[in-house]
């Protein structure tokens, strides 16, 4: 029997912070209990908690396009990856893989079947210090995208899928000069080019994005894998996004559509990057004022994997809640949304051994030690 004792330690339970000691064997929490003992690892005050939970984010595509025309090797990027996610302390993510684009380059269309296969095989190999789970990201202006998903729809890591619109003129993009901004900005579309780039991107939504939305809302209710809406603005998006069966609101872009998604049990989800950097990069809706509305029932990282702790001791700190209400978000609430909170995402006796040591001086909370299923991983 293989058993691990951290004791002294202010451990962030489901409902409380315990100054205490957790036990593990082999792997798993086998004891939690108040006060300290004279073995094991003394954590001197610092604070242990449940490994985190990302379900949104697209560091991959940056570790293997780190420079605008640059692409890294494949295996080597997503292994960068996964160091980039253990290092901020997450145990268990859901990378997502963006099917669709508008340009005929985008890795969005040419690299999504090898980020697949990287992730499956890095996984299936050991190579990975996270548990790596697929989240397929399906933009509805993009005319293969059902059929590409089709190919995926029973690939042992697929536990999430989410519908996007990126038409400018709506959503994340309602102000067009925000659009423009970033294709020039991030995929060097010209500026000339881009009113003609525009045009194309609404005619293809309305070629596709009704026929996608009806045969990827089917698939899902088929083969009963979780759907999240994507940059819902309205009261009428959330209302689709009910009708299609989504539980999951990813990045409202306007407090109305918050509130309606929270009026209809949707678990809301926003970026740490937004809360850190006091609001969106978009012009949307602030994650903060979210929170102060309780509003936000998960954070996910984005495109930078370190926002997330920093995140949670904000909400604890700035926003007055307590860190053990405060680390939901970042927990057991994404567990739950896509039915993993029954061995992760919270420290309680018989789930997986996932967690985190933290020092925090106030200022910047810092990882001591990041442990996967009773095993230091970072």
């Amino acid at each position: 029997m293989n058993e691990q004792i951290y004791t002294n330690y202010r451990l962030i339970l489901p409902d409380q912070e315990l100054l205490g000691t957790l036990v593990v064997r082999d792997g798993t929490i086998a004891e939690i209990q108040p006060g300290t003992v004279a073995q094991g690892q003394n954590g001197e005050g610092d604070y242990l908690l449940p490994g985190l939970v990302e379900l949104h984010t697209d560091n991959l595509e940056q570790c293997i396009s780190p420079r605008p025309g640059v692409r890294w090797p494949l295996i080597a990027a997503a292994v960068s990856h996964d160091r980039e996610l253990s290092a901020a302390g997450i145990t268990t993510v859901c990378d997502a893989i963006a099917v669709g684009d508008i340009t005929p380059t985008s890795m969005r269309i040419t690299q999504y079947g090898p980020m697949i296969d990287a992730i499956y095989q890095g996984q299936e190999q050991g190579r990975f210090a996270v548990d790596h789970r697929l989240h397929l990201r399906c933009e509805l202006g993009y005319e293969q995208v059902t059929q590409i998903t089709e190919t995926y729809a029973d690939h042992p890591l697929l536990t999430l899928i989410s519908l996007m619109d990126h038409t400018p003129g709506q959503r994340q993009f309602a102000k067009v000069e925000k659009y423009k901004e970033y294709y020039m900005g991030k995929h060097g579309v010209a500026e000339s080019e881009m009113e003609a780039f525009i045009q194309g991107r609404i005619e293809a939504q309305k070629q596709n994005a009704v026929i996608n939305r009806r045969q990827l809302v089917a698939l899902v209710r088929k083969k009963n894998i979780a759907l999240a809406s994507h940059d819902d603005a309205t009261v009428e998006h959330v209302q689709e996004a009910v009708a299609d069966g989504a539980n999951i609101a990813e990045f409202p872009t306007t407090l109305d559509a918050a509130k309606e998604a929270h009026s209809h049990g949707l678990h809301i989800l926003m970026g740490a990057p937004n809360l850190v950097l006091g609001g969106s990069h978009s012009g949307n809706v602030s994650a903060g004022d979210l929170v102060d509305y309780d509003l936000v029932d998960i954070f996910s990282s984005d495109y930078l994997p370190q926002s997330l702790l920093q995140a949670m001791f904000l909400v604890a700190h700035q926003h007055g809640k307590p860190l053990f209400e405060a680390a939901r978000p970042f927990t057991i609430n994404p567990a739950k949304s896509v039915g993993l909170d029954q061995d992760r995402g919270s420290l309680e006796v018989g789930k997986r051994a996932d967690f985190v040591t933290v020092q925090d001086d106030g200022v910047v909370p810092r990882i001591r030690e990041v442990f996967r299923q009773g095993r230091r991983v970072a």
